[in-house]
Order: C-alpha cells, then structure tokens, then sequence
C-alpha cells in the first residue's frame, strides 16, 4: 500500500509539471492602471475585479497603478513579465502596442488588453458594451432636465467615447426628444482639475445635468455645487455627489477577471475578442438616487429587459449625424464593426469629433 501510495504521489507530480497543467497554487495575475486606483473612477473599477482573482485559491496579484500610455507602458509590461506572471491584465486602450510588442518575448505569458483590437496566439482583448449603459442613464438624464441641455465631459475623441456620447444623446432623445448634449474635451483620462472645469463650463451655458466618460469624480461634485444633477461613470460616484448623482453606468469586472484565470489555470484560454454586455453583467447601473421618480426608474428598467431580450437596439435606424445626412436607413442596425468604428455624432449632439 505505501508503495502505491509513493508512485500515486509521483505521478500526480508529475501531471503538474506537464506543459498547460498549471494549478492556481502558483498563478501570478497581473495588473496595469492608466490611473490611481482611489476610490472611485476607471482603475478603480478594475481593482474590484483583481480583488475578486484575489479571493481564488491558491492566486496571488499585483498591481502597478498611474501607469502613463507610451513607452512607460511597455516599460512597466517588460517588468511585470520578466517577474514570471502567469497572466497579466493591460487595461487602458493606450497600452495596445506595447502588450503586442512585449507579448512576442514572452509567449509562455497570457496577456489581456481592454479595448483594444489587436490580437495574437498569447494575447486576448476584452471590453463590454457599455454603450447598452450608457443608453439607460441617457434616458434618466432625458427625464430629470429641466433645460434639455445636457453635458458631457469627455476624454478623448475616439470611436469609444463618440459611440457613448451617441448612446446616451439616444436615450435621452427616446424620452425627452428636445434634448441637446453639450461635449466638451479634455483630452485626458484623469485630470480632476480639467474635468471640474470643463463640467463648470457646461453649468454655465445651461446644461443641468452632467454625464462624463473621465476618471475622477470632479464632474459630479461640479454639479453638486451649481445645485445640478449629474451621471457618473465606472463605479458607483454617489458618495461624492449624493444630491446630484442620479446614478452611473459602471463596470462589473469581477464578473469577468476570475472567468479569464480560471481558464488559464484549466488550459482552456485561447485568444478572442470578448465584447459583453447587460446580459453577461460586465456592465449595468449603479442604484438611482432618491431624487428619480419610481416611474422613471420603472421606465429604464422595462427599457434594460428591452435591450437584454434583444426587443431594443441602441443602434437602430433611422439615425442622423449632425449635419442630418441619414447614417442608419429605417429598419436598419449598425453592426459590430460600424459600431467600433464610430467617428460621427448624432442629431443632437453639440460639439466635434476631433
């Protein structure tokens, strides 16, 4: 019987030091922030999904935060991979070229890039469609203005921020069809000081709700002192705000970070683009103040089963830009890649793409 015991105990060894057979005993997870992890906002958000990966047996993580886009970024990749990670999340859109370069050194690593598009047999990418989202809180913004002049402060003019700018210009439209949206730049992801200005900007030519797709809370505590409301994004702002904050079209990453390293410790990962939405719960809302009507909150709801039941598209024609040339015939949707692709505003909405 010790015998058998001893060549079971051998063989059982063995099966772990088999290439793919990795246990999560010995999983290092990796993670890379574009900002401070605070407590609120972008990075923030993810962190709640690594402290999720955290909680799985036998797993250990880390993180670098504040990371700039560039060649900091690959700096930062370089380090993480020569220290043995098993798998490492790069979780800005900035980071694309850099995991791409670094994930050729080290093909034995997994690496997974948010929101980029750029793949390879060691590299996946990941994001959500938060556009689903962001039609919601359109909608309760659509319901609680006064002015019908809604602002949005915004990072940077890519296909990402204009299709959710579009989205919630849409939802709004859905219930309150006078409604403007006012966007104004800051060409950053975190900058607390340009964001309160650029909301404080928007305050002052009539807009009475704040919406944002920037990183800090200082858009929601702007609305707060001009007696305004506002619409948060990543993760739930409403301690910063409680008076103005309607709600927040946040990420749920810890509905999705565990899923990816348990299939790296089954040897199950292969290199996709995942895009996931309401259904999967990687994106929803955050609670509704208690300034938003029971009918409101009832009216986004049945639209939230709407789009989940696929008996709603957010994308759905006839769709005008700006200058009112139709985009979207009647009884047509935009597809995956048109949506990815989005360069051009809505009726609607106030501001450039550029």
């Amino acid at each position: 019987m010790r015998q058998i015991s001893i060549l079971c105990a051998l063989m059982a060894a063995f099966l772990l030091c088999l290439p793919g057979a990795a246990s999560a005993e010995d999983l290092k997870v990796g993670f890379i922030y574009v900002s401070p992890v605070g407590d609120a906002g972008y990075s923030y958000a993810h962190d709640l999904g690594r402290q999720a990966v955290e909680q799985m047996d036998g797993v250990t993580t880390s993180y670098v935060e504040a990371v700039p886009e560039g060649p900091d970024a690959e700096r930062v990749l370089l380090n993480m991979s020569r220290k043995d990670f098993d798998l490492i999340f790069a979780t800005s859109y900035g980071y694309m070229d850099s995991v791409i370069k670094v994930a050729k050194r080290f093909p034995e690593i997994t690496y997974m890039h948010c929101s980029g598009f750029k793949r390879a047999e060691n590299v996946g990418t990941y994001f959500g469609r938060m556009y689903q989202a962001r039609y919601l809180t359109g909608m309760v913004a659509g319901e609680m203005t006064d002015s019908n002049v809604l602002g949005y402060v915004a990072a940077y003019p890519i296909p990402e921020l204009i299709r959710g700018i579009n989205a919630f210009t849409l939802g709004a439209q859905a219930v309150n069809p006078d409604v403007k949206v006012r966007v104004v730049w800051t060409k950053s992801w975190y900058d607390p000081a340009t964001e309160k200005e650029a909301a404080l900007s928007l305050l002052d030519v009539g807009a009475d709700v704040i919406a944002q797709h920037v990183d800090s809370p200082a858009p929601q505590e702007a609305a707060a002192e001009k007696g305004a409301y506002s619409v948060g994004y990543n993760s739930n702002m409403a301690q910063f705000a409680p008076e103005a904050h309607l709600t927040s079209a946040v990420w749920n990453w810890d509905n999705l970070y565990p899923e990816i390293a348990e299939q790296v410790v089954q040897d199950t990962w292969e290199s996709q683009d995942i895009w996931a939405g309401l259904n999967e719960g990687i994106i929803g809302l955050a609670p509704y103040g208690p300034m938003v009507p029971e009918s409101v909150q009832a009216e986004v709801e049945e639209a939230k089963a709407a789009i989940q039941n696929d008996e709603l598209t957010v994308f759905a024609g006839p769709l005008k830009d700006q200058d009112g040339t139709v985009k979207v015939p009647e009884g047509d949707s935009m597809t995956d890649e048109e949506m990815l692709g989005m360069t051009w505003f809505v009726q609607g909405v106030i501001g450039t793409t550029e």
